[in-house]
């Protein structure tokens, strides 16, 4: 359906995944990315990929990559939780007042399609036992609040030209070229294999999650899509709604599994103050576009076990390379 698409981010931990598959699937890709982590990673030998350094504060820079561009999916921001330890004018420039100068200018430039990655951490603490789309927003950081502001800054300006399309995607885990292992998942599978413990902080709270490729895959399904099914739609993508104590014993069985030779590996528990815990219900987009995730958290954790073993993730206690708040202070990002 669509040749061209730019994904703001795109040398991100989801991008860094997503790019080259597009690319396999015969897309023109344009990665527009800051690049704070760098893009060693991605496929640059190919021909059908761009790679541009830029900041999608540069609303005129940024206007310029949009041209010719059919397809935009939404990616970039300060991406985490704990981005408030950040400087706040950072967060705030980047994740909100950048986003609808942006949403302007890729439909200034001719783009049929803006997809928005949200988060379903905009539903911050919820009793109910299934969180679904139309759940109040009660955002508990600034990330959270600002990815539930931006959302309906996207459907002020769609048209019949310009389809956007929302997705409010769970925690994110598994192996990706710019890993991360600030993500719940990925935190408690780094512990297990090279600190030997695992430290849980609370316990009780609940997470939805999602491995990383059926977070591509979900990108890939959406370039494809007619424009009815998903026009000013915002849908939940979740995967395995698990306390973080399910998550950490699922953990230490993969982890001994593949790794006999480091023996029973502890749980310990520690108080947090860290409370989001919200139980979401992803049957709306099962039902209104068939997209079911294939991967699950055991799969996430085998696959980071493999990377692991073979040398993909060194350093992986202390190098900032796979911390986003910890990179960023050492970049004195601003």
């Amino acid at each position: 359906m669509f040749k061209k698409v730019l994904v703001t981010g795109g040398a991100g931990y989801v991008g860094s995944l997503l790019v080259p598959q597009l690319l396999d699937l015969g897309y023109e890709v344009t990665v527009y990315d800051i690049m704070y982590f760098g893009d060693h990673f991605l496929p640059k030998e190919n021909s059908k990929l761009r790679v541009i350094a830029g900041d999608i504060r540069d609303t005129v820079k940024l206007a310029e990559a949009f041209k010719g561009q059919e397809a935009v999916i939404s990616l970039a921001c300060i991406s985490n939780d704990a981005s408030f330890e950040l400087d706040e004018n950072l967060s705030t420039s980047i994740n909100l007042d950048a986003f609808e100068p942006m949403v302007v200018a890729a439909k200034l430039a001719g783009v049929k399609r803006f997809i928005y990655a949200s988060s379903s951490s905009v539903y911050g603490v919820s009793e109910q036992p299934d969180v679904t789309e139309d759940h109040p927003l009660v955002p508990l950081t600034l990330y959270n609040k600002y990815k539930g502001m931006c959302e309906p800054l996207l459907f002020k300006h769609q048209t019949p030209e310009f389809t956007c399309v929302t997705i409010r995607p769970a925690t994110v885990c598994g192996y990706a070229p710019r890993q991360r292992l600030d993500l719940s998942v990925n935190i408690l599978t780094n512990h297990a294999i090279n600190a030997g413990k695992i430290t849980v902080f609370g316990g009780s709270q609940l997470r939805p999650n999602l491995h990383v490729q059926d977070m591509c895959d979900l990108y890939k399904l959406l370039l494809t899509l007619p424009d009815g099914k998903i026009a000013g739609q915002t849908f939940n993508a979740g995967y395995q709604n698990k306390s973080i104590m399910d998550i950490a014993h699922t953990v230490k069985r993969v982890v001994q599994e593949e790794f006999p030779e480091k023996g029973d590996i502890e749980i310990t528990t520690t108080p947090t103050d860290d409370i989001r815990s919200y139980h979401i219900n992803s049957d709306k987009i099962r039902r209104a576009i068939g997209f079911e995730p294939r991967h699950t958290i055991e799969d996430a954790v085998r696959d980071l076990c493999k990377a692991f073993k073979a040398g993909k993730l060194p350093d992986s206690m202390t190098d900032d390379w796979y911390f986003n708040v910890r990179r960023l202070k050492a970049l004195k990002a601003a």
